[in-house]
């Protein structure tokens, strides 16, 4: 069992407008699965929806095979934690400790248990010893550890981050998919994010869900998604460079023989390794 399945989703704004239109997917468990599209594809609704902050105008979600209409509202936010693009819409207690412990205390813990818990959310984010800080004095990649490790904390099934990556610099960004992988593969979390950036996607996602103007345009590994320049150019989104480099130098006569298209720093140097020793050792000739 799938523990997200989605069924012609629909929703539309209070005025009208469509937000997501007929969306059905299944997301298998324990991976990390990124959602693209530009901005206004419907991504940040879509996750939205599988909580219950928002309720569809049709169509059904199935959390763990129960109807998002069928759970408690506390008992589903548990399951399905989410992250907030921005952590100052997240992070409003005024330790870090506190900012933790809030679910755990509304959920009616035990001091002992929400010590605890708080500890080991900590540890996992890599904020171990921090709780007595004021979250708001901490750096932007600081925050957003500290909004996840109070998701963490709860235990969730699925987590959820909304535009995890925004603002951050390239050794935040790669510390936080260090981060994702850990929670995946140590505790079979399922994970699913959104994301601008193409060149982040095939190192981290297991899978794609391409969204556009609320409709979904496309999903598979990211080797299927992500080798589609029509598909992507379509839906307002740029190839991942790498992959546009290697389809480049295909089409100038280089690589012709070269199987798939890697899309990842370290495939990419397995792939190209036999051509790089070709043409040495035409230069030593």
């Amino acid at each position: 069992m799938d523990p997200v399945r989605v069924e012609e989703l629909t929703y539309r704004y209070p005025l009208g407008e469509v937000a997501l239109e007929k969306v059905s997917l299944s997301i298998p468990r324990g991976i990390i699965a990124a959602f693209v599209g530009p901005n206004g594809a419907g991504k940040s609704t879509f996750f939205w929806h599988l909580n219950g902050l928002y309720r569809p105008a049709a169509g059904e979600i199935w959390i763990e095979g129960v109807p998002v209409s069928r759970w408690d509202l506390k008992e589903l936010r548990r399951q399905v934690g989410l992250v907030f693009q921005e952590p100052d819409d997240q992070l409003f207690s005024p330790t870090v400790g506190q900012e933790v412990a809030f679910g755990l205390q509304n959920r009616g813990y035990d001091p002992g248990r929400i010590a605890a818990e708080v500890r080991w959310a900590l540890e996992v984010v890599g904020m171990a010893g921090v709780e007595r800080r004021s979250p708001h004095h901490l750096s932007g990649g600081e925050k957003k550890r500290v909004a996840i490790a109070a998701v963490l904390a709860l235990r969730p099934r699925i987590l959820v981050l909304d535009e995890p990556t925004s603002g951050m610099d390239p050794e935040g960004v790669e510390s936080l998919m260090r981060l994702l992988r850990r929670i995946r593969d140590e505790f079979g979390t399922t994970i699913l994010y959104s994301t601008h950036d193409m060149d982040l996607v095939p190192e981290l996602a297991d899978r794609v869900y391409l969204l556009y103007r609320g409709r979904l345009a496309g999903e598979g590994d990211p080797s299927e998604v992500l080798t589609r320049p029509d598909l992507l150019q379509s839906a307002g989104l740029r190839e991942p460079r790498l992959g546009a480099l290697v389809r480049g130098l295909r089409e100038d006569g280089f690589l012709g023989s070269l199987e798939g298209t890697p899309l990842t720093v370290a495939d990419a140097r397995r792939a190209l390794r036999p051509y790089m020793r070709e043409g040495s050792g035409r230069e030593r000739r």
